[in-house]
């Protein structure tokens, strides 16, 4: 049996082709004037994403995150937060695949159907990588000035830990 999903993307193409055949416009520059301009916008924000999987990497390799998960984990108890969920919680800002594999490994740890568990869930779900997001956004800008955009950025990020525990415990 086929479904409508296997006929989408041939779908897709036969519209766009046929908006471009019918079109007036000389539609051919305007597509390689649009991968020229992604190629130039990839090739700008490389340097920042590998500054970002390099500071990820080297922050791990050095013990910071169990240092900083150690010290946190009195103050996350006393929120309801489940210590195993710290480590999730600490990448998540800076790294999706991070957070991934952090998640990962609570998984293996846990169980997927414990409570830190359904929390980390819950929690990547309700989250993004902060630091990424403002990184890529305000170098593309080349804004000098972003105000308030990482402490508020942070800010929801906790609020977003924090019900995402609540709403786990409502769930178990």
């Amino acid at each position: 049996m086929t479904s409508v999903a296997s006929f989408f993307l041939p779908a897709v193409f036969l519209c766009s082709a046929a908006v471009m055949f019918f079109s007036k416009k000389d539609t051919l520059s305007l597509f390689l004037s649009g991968c020229r301009d992604g190629a130039r916008l990839t090739y700008d924000l490389l340097p920042t994403l590998i500054l970002l999987i390099v500071a990820v990497k080297m922050f791990s390799a050095s013990g910071g995150m169990d240092a900083l998960c150690r010290a946190a984990s009195p103050v996350c108890k006393a929120l309801g937060i489940p210590p195993e969920l710290l480590p999730v919680a600490t990448v998540r800002p800076i790294s999706g695949s991070g957070a991934t594999a952090a998640i990962t490994e609570l998984f293996s740890l846990c169980g997927p159907d414990s409570s830190a568990a359904l929390s980390a869930s819950v929690f990547m779900g309700s989250s993004d990588t902060i630091l990424y997001t403002l990184s890529v956004y305000f170098s593309h800008i080349k804004a000098k000035r972003t105000g308030y955009a990482l402490p508020v950025s942070f800010a929801v990020m906790i609020f977003c830990l924090v019900f995402s525990c609540f709403i786990a415990k409502l769930m178990l």
